[in-house]
Order: structure tokens, then sequence, then C-alpha cells
């Protein structure tokens, strides 16, 4: 089956908004030392820019890793976790920050594990929050964007491993 894709959100309209989420991040955590928690692979590339925005003398940087799509374009609806976080975070707070939620059982599933390690706080920041797919509800803190539909790649989001190279997001045709 080929595929096209079609653009959605360029490089400009990201790093727009990415300043501003920013801002948001850096007054919300002014002067509390934050952990943020990256979910591998997908939000590496939005974590980088995102952690160099931010007005904060203290950050630290851990990642997780969770399958749940593995080579497929829908959730399988089991989670679980291949790479856990490496930092103590008892007593921290600690940021989330994944590239999609959509169902939110991904999402619900690391709250509660992070939960286990007694962080002073855990929030949610998304780069694209959609939310019309909830199926578990799930309190997003910080979002970069809501897209209702369609199955997006680039900026670190892949279908099967490809397309995360690119510098905009884009919309998988399947044709």
């Amino acid at each position: 089956m080929a595929e096209s894709l079609k653009i959605i959100l360029s490089p400009e309209e990201i790093t727009q908004r990415l300043k501003e989420l920013g801002e948001e991040i850096s007054r919300e955590y002014e002067d509390k030392p934050l952990v943020l928690i990256g979910v591998l692979k997908g939000a590496f590339v939005f974590l980088a820019d995102l952690m160099r925005v931010l007005r904060l003398p203290q950050v630290e940087v851990d990642f997780v890793r969770l399958k749940s799509y593995g080579f497929s374009d829908t959730s399988t609806g089991e989670v679980q976790i291949t790479k856990d976080v490496e930092l103590p975070l008892k007593g921290k707070h600690v940021l989330v920050v994944e590239d999609i939620v959509d169902t939110g059982y991904t999402l619900a599933y690391l709250k509660d594990h992070l939960l286990l390690h007694e962080p002073a706080s855990v929030k949610i920041c998304c780069f694209i929050d959609k939310a019309e797919r909830r199926q578990i509800p799930v309190e997003i803190h910080f979002k970069a964007f809501e897209i209702p539909k369609g199955f997006l790649v680039g900026y670190g989001l892949d279908y099967a491993e490809r397309y995360r190279h690119l510098p905009g997001v884009y919309e998988v045709i399947k044709k």
C-alpha cells in the first residue's frame, strides 16, 4: 500500500509554539527543581527542543521506553515498560514529556508507575493531544497542539520507524 504525506504543522509553527510552552512550564516550575521524563522514541525531538527553551535553574532529564504500538498504526492496548527511569524521583517534581496522547492507556499506566517512586508531583506535557480519542481520562497539564484526526509523522513521530527525521508534522495518507 502506497502513502503520501500532507503537511499539518510547519517547523516555524512548532518553534513558535514551543517558545510559548516553554514560558508556561517555566512559570509553573520557577522555584522548583524539575525532572523531565521523555517517553522514547517519539518524544525525544520534542523533549530536546522543549528543554532548550525552559528558563529554569535546574532541570534533570531521564527517559522511559514503553511498548504499545509495535510496527502497527494502532495501539495493541497492552503496555510494557522496556526501559525504566534511572534517576531517583522521590520528592522531586516530574514532568512527563510525551509525543502523542490519544487513548490514554499508555500515559495512565506510566503515571501510575511513576507515582510508585514517590515524586513531589507528576504532570503531563504532550506535543500532540488527540483528546477525542481518549478512552481513559488523563489530565494533560501542558500541550503544544491539539490535532483531532489523522495518523501523524515527523518531528520524532514515526510510522514503522520511518519519517521521524522530518522537521514538520505530516498526516500519512494511505492510497
